[in-house]
């Protein structure tokens, strides 16, 4: 071990549990991550994606340096800071003398440390003098914030991790909580070990790990989620099951709530949700008769043009049955991002201002401003995320500045998002990554510190803020966030107000913390008591967390006192309405998206660690079998998936795990990954009117057959992001391809890909030559009259290299061979004989990699089933679900399968 291998504590960057790690590192390299046991978040725990953090970030696929293009259709060039910023602070001069502060916009991620956020909040509206700064929380929490405000007064989940081992009945609600919060779904699960007699509700339309795990799975038809919590409270109030002392003392609008849930009888709202009336009576039974129920949701109630009428629905039922501010009990979003709700802290929605403060409020405006020593603060509305994009496209923007989020990937109707990005006169991107899908329209790109290099704070889901503490200096010339925000402000102050003194004279993350937190004295989420000592010593810590306090507030509302007007909850009224796209002949499938249990996001961190691609490999999309016989496809099979927007090409396999008239498509694969501007080119940009919140998870579509008789399989090992950004534009004019990077040992490039007819000889020499498949060690096969050929290149007797064009049946065959490090007489026979002499393990499915942290594959898993072992025996012998534990369910799928192959 070095001598100088040293731990610092930090925090995660994915989901919103906000996870403890402790990074290992040489103060230059990060060299491995584990759990951190004293971090109340997690305890030690980490899911698959939060242990590999290591793994990820290939200085290969990082930016580097600011570079700059002086021109539409031009190249950029690496430049330095002072050019590139200065650069930047003279166009956005121009731009707004010219076209004034509306005319430009901000862009920005709930991946940003809070002091981040505030510096870009603080630039847009003390010094641009616009409300024109939008989150990519907008795509995901937006809808939970009205809910929360709408109904209690503030935006606050009032809950604590700790209530999720607490609750008699959980309620999980358009959630794969198992894979998008895997943490938190272990302590539910140990929970439930310790107390068999907690309840377990799962609503998902399809059946999920989550949903598996459930005592009563509800797989209501998509979208019906208002109609079926309206059901539930008609329930609970028919039989008395409502506390009504809580509901006089400390909520308003029984009266309205009651006449409308009048018509959403049981009979009728089975029939709207899909679902036995048996089924809806055992909820709202278990609701109403639990002494604690706790609810959790995320992106299925909140991504939705019903988003706001589903949180405030949901929360409906907690109001009226007293279940909330008390141990075990509470309505409980949780975050997608891991500083999303630092993001709403600051007020870094178009909406928002920091502390919980509202845009639109003239005494809100008015006391930010005078904090911040400026006259006034905007009036104008500023856009949200769809409308601002809807703006660039149409040239009211004429200056974009993008910070840690991927647009050109993530918005819905992508090929509207490109377009607009395309035409904006001056686009900067603020990103850690050069290979996001964003960066190519970047017109100035400034190079941005990343995990283990920056300092900060963020805030998770249950309110905890911790302190993010760097490991290593940040990679080649990239600066922290803040630093780039803060620097730019005070050149662009030289051009606005010349002579005056900064509004951004930061020297530090904590110089940032310390001003905003001071926004927040007296408000609902007060958390003037803390700063980044008392975090280090007293460790993350919960709001309210005032002044002179000596520990944070675990749970809000216990008192019964809401921060609203009157200090009462509001039972809202909102009747169901059905989603705004229609199923039709044309388009007679509902798609649904969601996460892959090893992915994050649109995987531009993940996709750096090709080990987390061995679970799933590629886009694929899961329709019902009954569905693929209707259209007489095959398994495995090209489709041509279609919406009113736009379509992709990708494989097809059957899943009986979805409804018929359904199908499920994970929402990580860009247009980096799969060809066609990723799954997001169907998706529609209709929006929640109160939230602003697109509806990522509901889009009709058709599935159809596609013949490309021409196929193309290749891998190719090292380099792997080189060799990415080398072959990926090569494939543009194909049908079909699709990328993954794989391996552990051995990282490698896969590509996949398909056509109408083959590509020209010189088209596949090109590829050949960046495959290393052109010279050296290669043997071949061509056969041009079938426009078939077959290369492999073996360096000490084993497969480095191969390529597939034209018949691609000896994939997996190959693909395990170049696993196994061998070149056996075998493939050589096969290499030099004609088409019709491929081995017989041609055809055979490729074995994945189910528990990714042991790196114990399918197969193995297999044998050892079939040898007798059951799960503890097959943890123990091959040490499988003995880590995160994300892979047990799928591990008890293949166990629940034995008898029916033993009586075969």
């Amino acid at each position: 071990m070095p001598h100088n291998r040293r731990t610092t504590a930090s925090t995660c960057c994915y989901c919103g549990v906000g996870c403890g790690v402790l990074i290992e590192h040489d103060d230059e390299r990060i060299l491995g991550v584990q759990g951190d046991p004293q971090h109340p978040a997690n305890f030690g725990r980490l899911c698959s994606k939060g242990s590999t953090l290591h793994l990820t970030g290939d200085a290969d696929a990082r930016a580097q340096f600011p570079e700059l293009r002086l021109g539409k259709g031009l190249s950029r060039t690496r430049t330095d800071w002072d050019t590139a910023l200065e650069h930047a602070a003279g166009v956005f001069a121009e731009t707004l003398r010219e076209h004034g502060p509306d005319s430009v916009a901000f862009y920005v991620s709930g991946q940003l440390l809070t002091e981040d956020y505030y510096a870009f909040n603080k630039l847009a509206r003390a010094l641009v003098g616009t409300n024109n700064i939008d989150s990519n929380s907008r795509l995901c929490m937006s809808s939970a914030v009205v809910g929360y405000k709408r109904s209690l007064g503030a935006d606050a989940p009032p809950c604590s991790y700790e209530d999720i081992e607490l609750a008699d009945c959980v309620l999980i609600a358009g959630s794969n909580m198992a894979y998008a919060h895997p943490v938190l779904f272990r302590r539910l699960e140990e929970a439930r070990a310790r107390r068999p007699e907690m309840k377990l509700i799962v609503i998902d339309p399809r059946v999920t790990d989550t949903a598996e795990a459930a005592d009563l799975h509800l797989a209501i038809l998509p979208g019906t989620d208002v109609a079926l919590f309206h059901g539930i409270l008609h329930i609970l109030l028919w039989e008395g099951w409502i506390d009504r002392a809580f509901i006089d003392a400390h909520t308003d609008g029984l009266d309205e709530l009651k006449a409308l849930v009048r018509d959403y009888g049981p009979l009728a709202v089975a029939e709207i949700c899909g679902i036995a009336v048996d089924d809806l009576q055992r909820a709202a039974q278990w609701i109403g008769q639990s002494p604690s129920v706790l609810s959790l949701w995320c992106m299925g109630l909140n991504q939705s043009t019903a988003g706001s009428a589903k949180n405030s629905a949901l929360i409906n039922l907690h109001l009226a049955t007293g279940q909330i501010g008390r141990p075990g009990a509470g309505p409980f979003s949780l975050t997608g991002q891991p500083n999303a709700m630092g993001g709403r802290e600051t007020g870094s929605l178009s909406n928002l201002l920091p502390g919980h403060r509202e845009a639109a409020n003239v005494e809100h405006r008015a006391e930010v401003a005078a904090y911040w020593g400026v006259e006034r603060l905007p009036e104008s509305p500023g856009l949200s995320a769809i409308e601002l994009f809807d703006a660039v496209r149409d040239g009211r923007i004429k200056a974009l500045w993008i910070a840690c989020t991927n647009p050109a990937q993530s918005l819905p109707d992508q090929t509207r998002v490109r377009e607009a990005l395309a035409t904006c006169p001056f686009v900067i991107v603020q990103e850690a990554f050069t290979t996001s899908e964003t960066c190519q329209y970047a017109d100035l790109l400034l190079p941005a510190a990343s995990w283990g290099e920056k300092e900060g704070t963020v805030t998770n889901s249950e309110r905890r803020i911790s302190h993010v503490r760097p490991a290593i200096p940040a990679i080649g010339e990239a600066r922290a966030d803040w630093n780039i925000v803060c620097d730019f402000a005070r050149r662009l102050e030289q051009h606005l107000r010349p002579g005056e003194s900064s509004l951004f004279d930061f020297g530090s993350p904590s110089a940032l913390f310390d001003e905003y937190k001071l926004l927040t004295r007296e408000r609902d989420l007060d958390l003037s008591g803390i700063d980044y000592a008392l975090l280090d010593t007293r460790g993350p810590q919960q709001w309210p967390f005032r002044a002179g306090a000596t520990q944070g507030t675990e749970r809000l509302y216990g008192d019964g006192q809401f921060p609203t007007a009157n200090g009462r909850a509001r039972l809202i009224a909102e009747p169901y309405r059905a989603p705004k796209e229609k199923r039709d002949a044309r388009y007679p499938l509902i798609l649904n998206t969601g996460r892959l249990r090893d992915q994050w996001h649109g995987m531009t961190r993940t996709g750096t660690a090709p080990q987390l691609f061995g679970h799933v490999e590629e886009a694929i999309l899961g329709l019902h079998p009954d569905e693929l016989r209707r259209r007489r496809i095959s398994d495995g099979q090209l489709v041509r998936l279609h919406s009113r927007r736009g379509e992709l090409v990708l494989p097809v396999q059957a899943d009986d795990r979805l409804r018929p008239g359904q199908a499920f498509l994970p929402m990580h694969w860009g247009d980096r990954y799969l060809k066609g501007l990723g799954i997001n080119v169907l998706t529609l940009p209709a929006v929640d009117p109160l939230s602003r919140q697109p509806e990522l998870k509901h889009a009709t579509v058709e599935v159809s057959r596609i013949e490309l008789s021409w196929q193309f399989f290749a891998l190719v090992e090292g380099n792997v992001q080189k060799r990415f950004d080398a072959l990926r534009p090569l494939f543009e004019d194909l049908r079909y391809a699709s990328f993954s990077p794989i391996g552990r040992e051995r990282p490698a490039l896969v590509i996949r890909a398909a056509h109408h007819e083959a590509p020209s000889a010189d088209w596949l020499a090109r590829i050949d030559a960046l495959l290393d498949l052109g010279d050296g060690p290669v043997m071949a096969y061509d056969d041009p009259r079938r426009t078939v050929g077959k290369r492999v290149r073996i360096e000490q007797s084993r497969i480095v290299s191969l390529r597939l064009a034209g018949e691609t049946a000896a994939r997996a065959w190959l693909r395990e061979l170049w696993k196994e490090g061998r070149a056996d007489q075998e493939l050589r026979r096969w290499l030099l004989a004609p088409l019709s002499a491929a081995p017989g393990k041609a055809g055979a499915a490729a074995d994945k990699t189910l528990c990714n942290c042991l790196n114990v594959s399918q197969s193995r898993i297999q044998a050892g089933i079939d040898k007798g072992l059951d799960l503890e025996g097959l943890k123990c012998e091959l040490k499988c679900g003995t880590a995160c534990g994300s892979c047990v369910p799928e591990i008890k799928r293949l166990l629940a399968q034995k008898p029916l192959a033993a009586t075969a």
